[in-house]
């Protein structure tokens, strides 16, 4: 593939590592000095995007006008998805995003999704959450942490999540932002006589840059919005 890089940062630095040793060409980057422009993306043979929640939303755009496929793992801008999948739909496009490309990431959803199911049955189990990431993340919750919260909140009478602890009727979720960690995410579920415990815990930037390049081999050809469930469909049904 011809891959065309929106966001230069280290992710997008891993991308490429990865990329070019599974046979990919990167054919440009784009950074926020250097915008793609759609004219910029038709030699591509698709777009990889990595940016920040303020620019997703238009370089997914940009993707579109210039009719090539985009992988997006871009969050914080998901309040504006309904709009994207119309863009999407308009332009015969072909998008694919994730809040997070990691397969154990997705292992853990599918997990907390079983777990939730059984432990929201017995009562005095109280959810909450905290998640953990590099000074240079932008946003808070990470956008896995509101994925998972959604999971956990499907089994559970919350009106929401909060970050403040005294807030009974939402789901409690504590951001931490420390150092250069990857990403660690963990689910407690906690009563007056014990405590049951999911944690997920990244330790390289590779597990996210490989399912990303996972994600632009597989919509190759494809058309329409979609995202790791659909990818993992035959692995894990």
């Amino acid at each position: 593939m011809k891959i065309a890089l929106i966001g230069y940062g280290n992710m997008g630095k891993t991308i490429e590592k990865l990329a070019v040793v599974r046979g990919h060409e990167i054919i440009m980057r784009a950074t926020s000095k250097a915008p793609a422009r759609a004219e910029d993306l038709r030699g591509a043979d698709i777009a990889i995007e990595f940016t920040s929640p303020a620019s997703a939303v238009q370089n997914i755009q940009t993707a579109f006008e210039a009719g090539i496929p985009i992988v997006t793992g871009s969050t914080g801008w998901f309040s504006q998805l309904d709009r994207v999948k119309a863009e999407c739909e308009k332009h015969n496009g072909a998008l694919f995003y994730a809040s997070n490309f990691s397969l154990g990431v997705n292992v853990f959803q599918v997990i907390l999704q079983q777990a939730a199911q059984v432990i929201s049955k017995f009562e005095g189990y109280r959810p909450q959450m905290n998640e953990i990431h590099h000074t240079g993340k932008k946003d808070a919750p990470s956008g896995t942490a509101l994925t998972l919260a959604d999971i956990v909140m499907d089994y559970y009478d919350l009106s929401g999540w909060t970050e403040d602890p005294e807030d009974k009727t939402k789901l409690l979720i504590s951001s931490e932002r420390l150092g250069d960690v990857k990403g660690t995410h963990e689910v407690s579920f906690t009563s007056s006589n014990d405590e049951i415990k999911l944690e997920h815990k990244a330790f390289s930037r590779d597990g996210f840059a490989n399912g990303a390049i996972d994600a632009a081999e597989w919509i190759q050809s494809k058309k329409g919005c979609f995202t790791m469930k659909d990818l993992l469909k035959n692995i894990i049904g």
